[in-house]
């Protein structure tokens, strides 16, 4: 047990650590550490491993007070971890102790981007401002930063996707004219903030601005979303990539970054006590068709802005790869001033033997239970019961017609709904979860239970229809997903403009807090 005072003075101390949260996303995201990372215990056996590359790193496991932290310090255990420490009553304690806790997921992120508009008076336009701009026929060029998919379900009307860190290395091919506005967009604050202040940064000359609250703002005030669109920028290297690639590292390299080839990496993995990242930034379809072994694809805006969907530990060091050099030097120029770790540039070799296809996480063998598999076909009838863990959004998105959802650590309540004496089949994203889910529900006295073999993937793809119910789970089941406004089936526009506000807000909590070192490289 870790008491919070030793804690606090642990995150000072310029030690490598971590700080893992056992709790689901949703749970988590109700009140948390600034510092801490989640690491559900439903997925800890496959998220651990990608937080914590060094399994001898300093590790404290936190929760809401209910006990979940000492069983995360026990899945732990079992994968390789021996230096690993259970904060004492969890956040309630962290808050009697009187330090801050925070709300909302990726808040350094999203409490740096807004530490970068203050810092770096970021020009932007509110959505009114906008739409008066493109009424008149103003020469502009609308950008949206966030992934394809999220483009895909709302984007602003002519807008075009260019995700995070293809910004700075896209947009000036697109510009034809010096007098075209550039507007950045994302669903919120942040991105868009990130994003305009990037171009700027890269020296773009034409005037950039972000678009003020983004998509939310947009719909706040009275205009309409596009939805389905899928415009994105021209694929392949730009003919300007040496000219941006020279003013990105300008960038990179006045915030402290350095610049490494493959001795350098190597010289850095095999260094005992030290925690490397090793982060492919660019876009996932580049990733997949050849990454270097054991790089991860963390897209750089995205890592940005999400740091803790890929970085755990505090001092560790980040290696950033791409092909041509500005995405990492662009993505590094702002891990730097996040402040925390230590981070250099590697350029890839086209000669270089290269791994090809996304990075799945897999169950370790001495972890993976011995379950039977069943194919779609034995479950078509009706027979088989189906449990399935999917997130929770995915599964409203479409699930196989009578599956119930659920969360794979909290299975007793789903094995009461089940029809008693009937066959189960658990479907997951992975085999590997889907088989400890298995194991999950033998322990609570269905024996027999099988795995769906590619669970509702191999569903679809054999041709069987799914079912959709944006109602299933409601929004309070979603324990499993912190909502975003428009996640939610009732009370949006409430949740946006609350969701504006904690933006906003996050450059005072972060004062309050005093653990966030912005700007200090």
């Amino acid at each position: 047990m870790v008491a919070p005072s030793t804690l606090k003075a642990w995150l000072r101390d310029g030690a490598e650590l971590a700080i893992l949260d056992a709790r689901e996303e949703g749970e988590f995201g109700a009140s948390h550490l600034f510092w801490a990372v989640p690491c559900p215990l439903s997925q800890a056996e496959f998220r651990a491993p990608l937080l914590l590359p060094r399994r001898d790193v300093r590790v404290v496991c936190t929760d809401g007070g209910e006990g979940l932290a000492a069983r995360l310090a026990a899945v732990l255990a079992t994968l390789g971890c021996t230096d690993v420490q259970v904060l004492e009553g969890g956040t309630p304690a962290w808050q009697a102790a009187g330090y801050e806790l925070f709300s909302g997921v990726n808040v350094p992120s999203k409490a740096f981007g807004e530490w970068v508009e203050h810092h770096y008076e970021t020009p932007s336009v509110d959505a009114a401002e906008l739409a008066a701009m493109q009424a008149a026929g103003a020469d502009l060029l609308v950008v949206d930063s966030r992934p394809m998919a999220e483009f895909h379900a709302m984007s602003i009307p002519g807008g075009i996707n260019v995700p995070g860190a293809e910004l700075a290395y896209r947009v000036p091919g697109m510009l034809a004219r010096p007098g075209t506005t550039v507007v950045v967009n994302c669903a919120g604050r942040t991105r868009s903030i990130l994003g305009a202040e990037s171009l700027r940064r890269a020296g773009l000359p034409n005037r950039v601005v972000a678009l003020r609250n983004g998509t939310m703002g947009w719909e706040l005030a009275g205009f309409r979303c596009s939805r389905g669109r899928n415009e994105s920028f021209a694929p392949g290297i730009p003919a300007d990539a040496a000219e941006t690639f020279s003013r990105a590292e300008s960038f990179a390299g006045a915030a402290g970054a350095g610049r490494i080839d493959r001795a350098g990496l190597a010289a850095l993995r095999a260094e005992p006590g030290r925690t490397t990242y090793l982060l492919d930034v660019r876009d996932p379809t580049e990733f997949a068709t050849g990454h270097l072994p054991g790089a991860i694809n963390a897209p750089g805006g995205q890592l940005v802005q999400a740091t803790d969907n890929w970085v755990a530990v505090r001092g560790a060091r980040i290696v950033l790869v791409d092909d041509t050099g500005t995405r990492s030097a662009m993505t590094a120029g702002w891990l730097r001033q996040l402040g925390g770790w230590e981070v250099s540039c590697l350029r890839m070799d086209s000669h270089e033997a290269l791994e090809t296809g996304p990075v799945l996480p897999r169950l370790p063998d001495a972890l993976r239970p011995a379950v039977p598999r069943i194919a779609p076909d034995a479950v078509r009838g009706g027979e088989v019961a189906v449990v399935d863990l999917a997130r929770s959004l995915a599964f409203r998105a479409g699930h196989i017609p009578g599956a119930v959802w659920g969360v794979r650590t909290r299975l007793d309540a789903v094995a009461a709904r089940l029809p008693p004496g009937r066959p189960v089949a658990v479907a997951a994203p992975s085999d590997d979860l889907a088989a400890l889910g298995a194991a999950d529900l033998r322990g609570l006295g269905i024996a027999d239970v099988a795995v769906l073999e590619g669970g509702t993937a191999a569903w679809k793809a054999a041709g069987f229809p799914l079912e959709a119910d944006r109602t299933d789970p409601p929004d309070a089941a979603c324990i499993d997903a912190y909502l975003r406004p428009y996640d939610r089936n009732s009370g949006v526009e409430e949740a946006m403009r609350a969701y504006l506000a904690w933006e906003i807000d996050l450059v005072h909590a972060v004062e309050r807090d005093g653990d966030a070192p912005f700007g200090a490289w």
